[in-house]
């Protein structure tokens, strides 16, 4: 009378693992095969290295069986799960030229996008646009913060991450998070140690990506830090997005607001609401003797919004400990102190006007 496969089952379960359980508890028996007095199997290992130490197994499993009545031979192989496949992530290419666009982008669960903008550098736009998001988030909002200083993108630094976004298809981007904000840049993308040398439709191009293929979530509102001046990233972003409106950000100097007007001329250009003006490093205080002093001038700001119609969002100190913060990767609005504070009523005043 031939063997059975559950009598030829029945044996290797007597067969106990070293980690507990047997060979067929384990799931570990393939190719069971009964051809007359003739038993064949594979013993299937979960690595090659668990498989190396199993010989001793492989060998008790031919006995045990090769006992069993009407069985005259066994023929035991012994195999291993190979390392699954590696699959290279999908390549995700940033910039070119962008694609073409019926009209401006809305963004899917993004309520308001607001630029925040100068016509001059230096003038700690970046630093204002993480504390902003930040401090907003503190208050219960969701927050996306989009560095567009493509040239210059600072915001990986001041935000304390720097790691690659993940793509699941090549074209989708996963943004990062930090400090509560949701957060791309092309900073992730790109080298640190590498200049962007790009024309304008490869900006345009990137701009479009970081907009349109980003996945946001829902967002009450995306913060876009721009570059400074008024050339094709503020273009693009103007005509191709549904931008609910523009921060400017300036220090009270005279140079920096003939800028700021410049900057503050191309918005209402382009139909875009100016919701109004920050004034930074408006003062700053001694560290050693508490001595106020004006470096950049004071008031200029204030003097210019009231000229032109414009809100004044707030005014900010030229403070060591938010440079400080900025450099370590934590904005100075996600502690607490006089900066915080100073951030926290700026970003009160926005959600109490319905600007974010």
């Amino acid at each position: 009378m031939s063997v059975t496969e559950q009598q030829v089952k029945n044996a290797l379960a007597t067969l106990g693992l070293p980690g507990g359980g047997d060979l067929v508890s384990g799931d570990m028996i393939r190719a069971l095969h009964i051809e007359g007095d003739k038993v064949r199997f594979v013993i299937e290992a979960p690595s090659p290295e668990i498989a190396r130490r199993m010989e001793g197994l492989r060998q008790a499993a031919e006995q045990v069986v090769g006992q069993l009545a009407g069985v005259a031979s066994v023929s035991a192989a012994l195999t291993a799960h190979g390392p699954a496949e590696q699959k290279a992530p999908p390549s995700l290419k940033v910039g070119g030229h962008p694609k073409p666009q019926d009209g401006p982008m809305k963004i899917a669960g993004v309520k308001r996008i607001i630029a925040v903008g100068s016509g001059k550098g230096g003038v700690g736009k970046s630093t204002v646009s993480s504390n902003l998001a930040v401090a907003l988030a503190k208050q219960g909002r969701k927050v996306g913060l989009l560095d567009a200083d493509i040239y210059g993108p600072s915001q990986p630094r001041m935000m304390g991450i720097q790691k690659r976004p993940s793509s699941p298809d090549g074209k989708t981007i996963i943004p990062l998070q930090s400090h509560g904000v949701t957060l791309m840049s092309i900073g992730f993308m790109l080298d640190p140690d590498k200049a962007v040398v790009w024309r304008g439709p490869m900006l345009m191009g990137a701009l479009q990506q970081m907009l349109g293929q980003v996945q946001w979530g829902e967002l009450d509102v995306l913060i876009v830090d721009l570059p400074p001046g008024t050339g094709d990233v503020q273009l693009t972003l103007c005509q191709k997005t549904e931008l609910s409106g523009a921060i400017l950000v300036s220090t009270p100097q005279d140079v920096a607001l003939i800028d700021a007007r410049k900057a503050i001329d191309m918005f209402n250009s382009l139909k875009t609401p100016v919701l109004g003006m920050i004034e930074n490093m408006s003062t700053h205080i001694c560290s050693n003797c508490g001595h106020e002093e004006h470096i950049f001038g004071h008031g200029g700001v204030a003097a210019e919004a009231e000229k032109l119609g414009l809100p004044l969002l707030g005014t900010l100190p030229l403070d060591l400990d938010t440079r400080l913060a900025g450099d370590a990767g934590t904005p100075i609005a996600a502690g607490k102190g006089q900066m915080a504070d100073a951030y926290a009523r700026i970003a009160e005043g926005l959600i109490k006007g319905g600007i974010a």
